[in-house]
């Protein structure tokens, strides 16, 4: 696989541990050319973790909930590239009263903040960056199963629910323009996003007994690897999928019960 004169686009790197900086850093070692985003404070963290990669990239202002922001990323990246030919979507929020645990007493406005950030936003930074995509773009989105309900997730995974149907919405529309729209459900892993959650420690920990192939939280590579596939051509028949990288954890509906010695 080879993503040789492909020119990307990655949100959400803040640290080197993070998922997008391991993207980063793969797409990179595969021939890409790349543009990181960060905005406010958190931005500095950015720079500083893009001067770890291979090869340093620039770093955008962006923060995807700002319209102005987006129109100037668009047009930045069309002056410096003309076209882009993927994108990776790692932007998710939720604010501290709508995780950990009081999912019935999370209000309504922190619910919606959860909902934008984390869901809607991959329709509007798609939208903002559509005009420049090359033929057979690909989207990629980071996921976390949202298919069941998640010890103190909360309204982070009912915007996970949100974000699947939105990548499925964005798979019709913009299919007929050659361009691919795909999530990558990763198994948890210890990244500065994911401290924050309540309970995280002992679901990741316990996480490798009951996938199949095994899990290691400290390891982003195997994301990074699946989400590089599908930014690459090897994937021009696949859009509207999520791509479970987890171990298999999925897949299994109990863990083995310990065998007795």
């Amino acid at each position: 696989m080879t993503l040789a004169g492909k020119r990307i686009v990655v949100t959400g790197v803040i640290t080197r541990d993070s998922i997008a900086f391991a993207v980063a850093e793969e797409a990179q070692r595969a021939g890409a050319d790349v543009v990181l985003t960060g905005f406010g404070r958190a931005r500095r963290l950015t720079e500083r973790a893009a001067a770890r990669l291979p090869t340093p990239p620039p770093v955008l202002e962006l923060d995807v909930n700002e319209p102005g922001d987006l129109d100037a990323v668009r047009d930045e990246l069309g002056g410096r590239w003309g076209q882009i030919d993927g994108l990776l979507h790692a932007i998710a929020f939720a604010p501290d009263d709508a995780i950990g645990g009081a999912f019935l007493d999370t209000p309504p406005e922190s619910a919606l903040t959860a909902f934008q950030t984390s869901a809607y936003s991959l329709k509007a930074l798609t939208a903002a960056l559509a005009p420049l995509f090359a033929p057979r773009a690909s989207v990629v989105g980071l996921d976390f199963d949202a298919s069941v309900a998640w010890p103190a997730y909360d309204w982070m995974g009912v915007s996970k629910a949100a974000l699947e149907a939105v990548a499925r919405y964005l798979a019709r529309d913009l299919g007929p323009r050659g361009a691919r729209v795909n999530l990558v459900s990763a198994g948890p892993l210890r990244t500065a996003a994911a401290s924050g959650i309540d309970g995280f420690g002992a679901l990741a920990s316990g996480w490798g007994r009951r996938a199949p192939l095994g899990w290691d939280p400290e390891d982003a590579t195997p994301v990074a690897r699946a989400v590089c596939f599908l930014l690459s051509d090897w994937s021009e028949g696949i859009t509207g999928e999520i791509l479970h990288v987890d171990g298999g954890y999925h897949a299994i509906g109990a863990a083995e019960p310990p065998v007795a010695a």
